[in-house]
This record gives C-alpha cells, sequence and structure tokens, in this order.
C-alpha cells in the first residue's frame, strides 16, 4: 500500500504538539510513514517562548520513516502556512495527510486515511478523505460521502488539492449566483456563507472556509467514517482561532474502520445527522447565552 506523507502544522503550544505526536506514533504505519512539519514563527514576542519551546521538541522526534522541519522565518499565520505547506507536499508528493498541533488520533487514523486514500485515488467525484467525526447523537454509516471538505484529519491528492480556489470573494460570487447559500450552509443549521463573508472582509483568515466551499461548489465530496479517528484537543481555549467549546469533542474509535467500495454520492442520512447535528448545538448555545445572561442580573 502506497502511504502518503504526514504534514504537521505547529506554532506556540509544545504540549498540544507533544501529545499528538505521541498519538499518531501508536498507529500502525507510523514507522513508515515521512513526517512533515511545518513550525511558524512567532507573530509577537508573547508567542516567542512557545514557538521556541516548541521547536527544541520538534528535533527529538523519531520513530517515523523520515522527519523533516521547516522553521519558517516570519509569521504565516495558519492560514498561509497550510496552504503554502499542502502546496508544497503534494507537490512534491502527489499526496498527503493533513493534521495540525492540536489533533489527536485513534491508532486506527493511518490505516483508514491510507487505506481510503488508496482505494479512491482515482474516483475524480472524491476529493479528500477525513478522520474527524462531528459527536452526531445516531448510529452512522461503517463510511459514508459528504457533499464537500473538512479540516480536522484529513488527506487529499494533487487532483485534489487542484481544485482548491484561494480567492474568497469569486467562491462567494458564485455561491451567490447559483443560489445555494441554504444546501451550504446544511439547510440554515449552521452559518458557512457568513463565515465564508467574514473571510472575504478580511475578519478571519480560514483556508478552511475556502476548501469547503471550493470542494462544494465543485460538487466534490469526502469519505468520512463512521466513528471519530481524531479528537481535537485545541478547544479548552489554547487555539488561535478556536474559543473554548466542547460541543465538538468526540470519542475516538477503540475499532479499526472497515472500508469498502460504497456508491459514491452524498449520503442523505448523514446528511441528515449532521443537520440535526449543527440545529442542536446552536440552540445549546442560544440557551447557555440567555441563561448567563438572566443570572447575570441576579
Amino acid at each position: 500500500m502506497k502511504l502518503a506523507p504526514i504534514a504537521l502544522f505547529t506554532y506556540n503550544r509544545p504540549q498540544h504538539t507533544k501529545e499528538t505526536i505521541e498519538a499518531l506514533l501508536l498507529n500502525e504505519f507510523a514507522d513508515e510513514s515521512d513526517l512533515i512539519i511545518f513550525s511558524d514563527a512567532a507573530k509577537n514576542d508573547n508567542a516567542t517562548k512557545g514557538v521556541n519551546d516548541t521547536r527544541q521538541y520538534l528535533k527529538t522526534i523519531t520513530g517515523f520513516k523520515s522527519v523533516q522541519i521547516i522553521e519558517r522565518e516570519t509569521n504565516y499565520g495558519l492560514a498561509n502556512s497550510i496552504i503554502d505547506g499542502v502546496s508544497d507536499v503534494v507537490g512534491r508528493y502527489g499526496q498527503i495527510i493533513v493534521l495540525e498541533d492540536d489533533l489527536l488520533t485513534s491508532p486506527y487514523f493511518l490505516r483508514f486515511m491510507n487505506e481510503a486514500m488508496n482505494l479512491y485515488e482515482n474516483q475524480e467525484d472524491v476529493i479528500s478523505i477525513h478522520g474527524y467525526l462531528y459527536p452526531v447523537n445516531k448510529k452512522m454509516p461503517e463510511t459514508f460521502f459528504i457533499r464537500g471538505a473538512d479540516c480536522w484529519g484529513w488527506g487529499t491528492w494533487r487532483r485534489g488539492w487542484d481544485i482548491f480556489n484561494v480567492n474568497g470573494q469569486e467562491l462567494l460570487d458564485e455561491l451567490i449566483a447559483k443560489k445555494l447559500e441554504w444546501n451550504f450552509d446544511y439547510n440554515g443549521s449552521y452559518p458557512y456563507t457568513k463565515m465564508l463573508k467574514k473571510q472575504v472582509k478580511g475578519a478571519v483568515g480560514s483556508w478552511a472556509i475556502r476548501w469547503y466551499a471550493s470542494a462544494f461548489m465543485n460538487n466534490k465530496l469526502t469519505l468520512y467514517p463512521g466513528r471519530s479517528l481524531v479528537f481535537n484537543s485545541g478547544n479548552e481555549g489554547s487555539g488561535t482561532n478556536c474559543g473554548e467549546s466542547d460541543e465538538f469533542n468526540t470519542e475516538l474509535s477503540a475499532t479499526p474502520i472497515t472500508l469498502s467500495k460504497i456508491e459514491i454520492k452524498e449520503s442523505k442520512e448523514a446528511r441528515d445527522a449532521f443537520i440535526h447535528y449543527f440545529r442542536y448545538t446552536r440552540l445549546k448555545k442560544k440557551i447557555v447565552s440567555r441563561l448567563k445572561k438572566l443570572f447575570a442580573w441576579r
């Protein structure tokens, strides 16, 4: 089986990075995989120590087929670092598995990613493979497709990344012209269009919303596992782009995903489960916010 190189994007969180590496090393195929680490430079003085400590730790990493560390001389920011890094790796290797420094993986993550990437490598309608699954409150198919692309533990090929459009304005214009906002927002359950508009205005730098929009507008599909193989440990407030939240917390699968070739079309069952989850979490947020305001007056 052809193994994809793993690209890890780090910044100033040495402990999170260490935990990500330790979890990855428990994966089958870790010792046969090339690891390429992109270490962003400090944005300001407050980040300098964290960046330096992270880089010191990176130099101690062993256990992979090879370890390459690319230290940025200037601060790229997460979006630019990922866009540049993914472009570099797929240009050299033709495929990639992408992790960030706060993503903990199940021991079965690399097996699923590599098997799926080999299985769907030549399927033009499939743009990526994803390892994280939202904590939906229902049993999901073992694997399934959703239109678009996602960003927490994913893989793609050169042909997939070639579709990525860095220009958010072009994506937004096309989305509005084709009147696809409702579908793009999972039947209005999550404000992805609003997020894309914020990216266009410069309020957020998100690469992920452009990746999702690029795949969605080209009617491409992403394969998901029926149980999550990724846990985001950065939702405790330490991340650059994430606040403190437990709504995305999920249990890592303790068993491997059984992979078989399925019909290449979006799963209505899975899409409906995502919509229900998005609506529930947004409603929960509103209730908590109102309760906080209520008790603030007491």
